[in-house]
């Protein structure tokens, strides 16, 4: 298990979580799997194309989004958990300490966690922890994200946090740059450009950048049109960025497209 930055690691780079929303407004996938049993087939599909991770989350954390009550998220991803936990690895991606409680007792074994706030908690249940850098919250974080050093001080802020939570006991720490929380294209792009510079912190590092808002704006670019490209004509971008991360010596990426960055992933590895 990872832990401080001397200890063992989870992942040799190269694996890859898999992307299950269960919710009616992500960005990408919002209202495909808020059926149970709808979501547990999409989830075993993503363990056949090679998920060793499935991140499972019930509120949207896309720019803008309205928040979720605890009793409402729990509604919706206890019984997708409870379906996988069995099966693979299973994340709950979740701000809410309630939600995090009630999916590691069906079973999640990580806390993947935009406030970066619930180490205590992950460290009080045993379970692994995801450190990620966002701006405010999901409503407020795209409104004028201002840096002076965006790669140094994302840096600062995960690597207090991880060790805070090293010394709190957590076994399993991870830290994730927060790509597109907070951020511009520009602020996403230094931070790719960076990513050798968490890496050398130590500290297993995920990224997430599957289809998100900034790709759409560079391939639009790219194709000479205006606006974006809609999330599902996202997938050449993500996969590149997640090769990109694997060569920087990141260990794990979230994505939507599991089969396509798990090959990307083999090429690179």
């Amino acid at each position: 298990m990872a832990g401080s930055p001397d200890g063992p690691r989870v992942y040799v780079p190269g694996a890859v979580m898999g992307v299950l929303n269960v919710t009616p407004d992500s960005f990408s996938d919002g209202g495909r799997f808020l059926d149970p049993e709808a979501a547990v087939a999409h989830g075993l599909r993503l363990i056949d194309e090679g998920a060793e991770i499935v991140d499972v989350g019930g509120e949207s954390t896309r720019p803008g989004a309205d928040p979720v009550g605890p009793d409402e998220e729990i509604r919706r991803v206890l019984p997708v958990v409870a379906g996988l936990a069995d099966k693979v690895r299973v994340s709950i991606d979740t701000r809410h300490p309630e939600v995090a409680r009630v999916a590691v007792a069906e079973g999640a074994e990580i806390i993947n966690d935009i406030s970066a706030c619930l180490g205590s908690l992950a460290a009080e249940l045993g379970v692994g922890w995801v450190a990620i850098h966002m701006l405010g919250d999901p409503r407020t974080m795209q409104d004028d994200p201002t840096y002076g050093d965006v790669v140094a001080e994302v840096r600062a802020f995960l690597v207090e946090r991880a060790e805070r939570a090293a010394e709190a006991g957590v076994a399993e720490v991870w830290i994730d740059p927060g790509i597109g929380f907070g951020k511009t294209t520009r602020h996403n792009l230094e931070l790719l450009a960076g990513l050798e510079a968490l890496v050398d912190t130590g500290w297993p590092v995920l990224v997430g950048a599957s289809r998100k808002r900034f790709l759409g704006e560079l391939a639009a670019v790219s194709d000479g049109i205006d606006g974006l490209t809609p999330p599902d004509d996202r997938r050449e971008g993500s996969v590149a960025v997640a090769a990109w991360a694997f060569h920087c010596g990141v260990r794990l990426v979230r994505a939507h497209d599991v089969r396509s960055t798990v090959q990307a992933a083999q090429v690179v590895g």
